[in-house]
């Protein structure tokens, strides 16, 4: 139970926000936070420091859905703990999404062949040569897209002869 409370903490972390770190939360904030994740097995590697989701992997809270091939969630080690997961939010290095993945936040998409979250540096690479995010009409693609989030910037690179395409539909005003 304890790592697949873990699980599920790391799976939010991913989808944008944690539901809680630890902590029960209220029943009134239970519905809003509850994150929900399927998939056709989940394998657990306590000495690897691992969990991984495989097989048709949806993950859901609120209204950010996760669909991919696999879903690995990577543990940092706790002092004492010798082989065992931590259970705090801090205690997650990174995750990854492979396979067909979609991230769909609000009126945002992004389609990747892999998704990269790295906690301690708060930075998601989307990669594969279709890379794609799209926000209402406007879109922008690549090879690499790169998600800084702790100041906002955005990085994207193309590849293999491929160059960086963006799409804006400009208002009336132009473009904001």
């Amino acid at each position: 139970m304890t790592v697949l409370l873990t699980a599920l903490i790391l799976v939010s972390v991913f989808m944008g926000e944690v539901a809680y770190a630890g902590n029960t939360p209220s029943k009134k904030d239970t519905d809003k936070d509850k994150i929900h994740v399927s998939a056709e097995t989940l394998m657990v590697d306590s000495e690897a420091r691992y969990a991984e989701f495989t097989g048709n992997v949806r993950a859901t809270q609120g209204n950010t859905v996760i669909t991919a091939g696999t879903l690995k969630i990577f543990y940092q080690q706790t002092s004492g703990s010798k082989g065992k997961f931590a259970e705090a939010e801090g205690a997650i290095e990174k995750i990854v999404a492979e396979r067909h993945v979609k991230i769909k936040l609000d009126d945002k998409v992004a389609v990747t062949e892999q998704a990269v979250y790295t906690t301690k540096d708060r930075i998601l690479v989307l990669s594969g040569p279709n890379s794609k995010i799209t926000s209402q009409k406007d879109s922008i693609s690549g090879s690499e897209i790169t998600f800084y989030r702790a100041d906002g910037r955005i990085k994207v690179e193309g590849g293999q002869g491929k160059p960086v395409e963006a799409v804006f539909y400009p208002g009336e005003s132009g473009i904001k």
